[in-house]
């Protein structure tokens, strides 16, 4: 009998300790890690970690991190680096983010996933003002409540929220969907509520099964889309100025 075969370990994940290496270092170092988890220590609220990464590696950060922690991540092609941060972030994480995807198992202060293109990012807690401010392809999956204005000027992509939307969510909406299964505090200019279909029912479905958020039931979720009124404006006016 032929003995068995296995396949050849892969690297050693490689850790990195925010109190002893600089922001630049790290990035640097993780930059390299070629096939090799990434194990970053002691981030403190530092910013700008794991920034504008495009390899499929996995890097796992152990404590709070601060401003744009993963933005600029991910390639054209929607691939890019699988980031998990163990604890709360700060203002917009993966901003502009292009391919993989950020879970953040706390919540997220301001403009989460702001302007991301693609990829995605899952908030286990919640969601301050402004997620997803001018989405532009990415998913952004919210266990708990977002704050105002979410989805403000959003351009394409979905947001799910597991929880309940502040004041004037979707403020001027583009061609991105909201999905909320809480209560929505106001809608936003030119935001309007639209009967789900059973296309939105299974894009609903994917994402709980990707978040892994079980909590959150298709079927009881509102669906928020642009009204498309502020997408021409009329050169013709009355009165003098």
């Amino acid at each position: 009998m032929d003995p068995e075969i296995t396949a050849p370990p892969g690297p050693p994940p490689v850790t990195l300790d925010c109190d002893h290496l600089s922001v630049r270092e790290i990035n640097s170092l993780l930059r390299t890690l070629d096939g090799a988890a990434g194990t970053v220590t002691h981030p403190r609220g530092r910013h700008n970690l794991a920034v504008g990464l495009t390899e499929p590696v996995s890097i796992t950060v152990h404590g709070n991190a601060g401003y744009f922690v993963g933005g600029l991540c991910g390639a054209r092609d929607g691939t890019g680096p699988d980031i998990v941060v163990h604890g709360f972030v700060g203002w917009s994480v993966g901003e502009n983010l292009m391919g993989g995807t950020i879970r953040v198992r706390g919540s997220a202060s301001q403009s989460a996933g702001a302007s991301a293109r693609g990829g995605r990012i899952f908030v286990e807690g919640h969601a301050s003002l402004r997620a997803g401010i001018s989405l532009k392809g990415a998913a952004i999956v919210v266990a708990g409540d977002a704050g105002a204005m979410t989805g403000f000027m959003a351009q394409a992509g979905t947001i799910l929220i597991g929880g309940d939307a502040g004041h004037a969510l979707g403020d001027s909406l583009y061609e991105a969907v909201i999905y909320v299964q809480g209560t929505i505090a106001s809608l936003g200019a030119d935001a309007v509520v639209e009967e789900m279909t059973d296309d939105d029912m299974l894009a609903v479905k994917r994402l709980v099964e990707d978040s892994g958020f079980d909590h959150i039931d298709p079927g009881r979720v509102t669906k928020v889309v642009s009204a498309r009124q502020l997408y021409y404006f009329s050169t013709h006016h009355h009165g003098t100025y």
